[in-house]
């Protein structure tokens, strides 16, 4: 079992776990960007989707896991992060899951899970609401889904450590590698106006959902989380104890074992 990373020393030091050989690795030209994808592993596929400022790289405890279980794993970097490019459009959730269409057409992935983290949660569950044959069900953890679900932002060393962590990946990654300020302030405003669904959208969703939030979530509020699990059919409502906004990070084994449970209980 791994050693606990609660205050995310080690991440922002040595960032997560390397990622395992990819079998196929490119980048999708679309809609102005290009977008970096990689898969491995064979069997049901699963599409992990990073959150806001971060890269595929922050699901280094996670993807193994999935391939010790049979799974083949698919890693997106999100328009602008990581690897992939973005072009002077603003930011918005239904361009981003737009783009992970165009991967999965790109692998010739009929239908996948997905688990996605805070804005890939959010692009998972657009993509859940808007091409439902595509998706075998949703692991939604730590986001909202209107902007009346996020807390006051207060700073934290934790959150602090995170974002040094993401200001040396994108310098090692990006192609625009001086532009980090520049890459924040687009996504935040991003976050500060999207998204903005509501309960009759929620309520259309078909697919199975997890919604799952950290016992101790610096960003989101329990209240609307529940609210999720109110609003979409047959969702399930899951805390995890003793960790925040970084539990794959913090917790990667009480994590994984959530995501393990929700996508056999799926049967993808």
């Amino acid at each position: 079992m791994e050693p606990h990373d609660d205050e995310l020393i080690r991440f922002e030091a040595q960032g997560a776990a390397t990622l395992p050989a990819a079998a196929v690795e490119g980048h999708v030209a679309r809609d102005g960007a290009r977008i970096w994808y990689a898969s491995c592993g064979a069997g049901p596929p699963v599409i992990l989707l990073h959150g806001g400022l971060g890269h595929s790289g922050n699901w280094g405890y996670q993807a193994p896991a999935l391939l010790r279980r049979g799974r083949r794993v698919v890693l997106i970097d999100s328009r602008g992060h990581g690897r992939s490019t973005r072009d002077a459009r603003p930011y918005t959730y239904e361009l981003m899951a737009s783009d992970v269409l165009a991967v999965m057409d790109a692998l010739h992935l009929d239908k996948a899970a997905i688990v996605g983290w805070s804005d890939g949660a959010c692009i998972a569950l657009i993509l859940a609401m808007t091409a439902p044959s595509r998706v075998e069900g949703v692991f939604f953890f730590a986001c909202n889904m209107d902007p009346s679900g996020t807390l006051e932002f207060v700073p934290t060393p934790v959150i602090d450590r995170c974002f040094s962590r993401h200001a040396k990946d994108y310098a090692a990654l990006s192609t625009t590698p001086d532009d980090f300020n520049l890459f924040v302030e687009a996504v935040s405003l991003m976050m500060r106006t999207e998204p903005n669904y509501q309960a009759a959208d929620l309520g259309l969703i078909r697919v199975p959902v997890a919604i799952v939030l950290g016992e101790h979530d610096e960003f989101i509020k329990p209240d609307h989380a529940e609210y999720l699990a109110r609003s979409i059919p047959d969702a399930r409502m899951i805390y995890l104890k003793g960790v925040s906004h970084f539990a794959p990070l913090q917790r990667p084994t009480a994590f994984n074992a959530a995501v393990a449970a929700f996508l056999d209980g799926i049967g993808s």
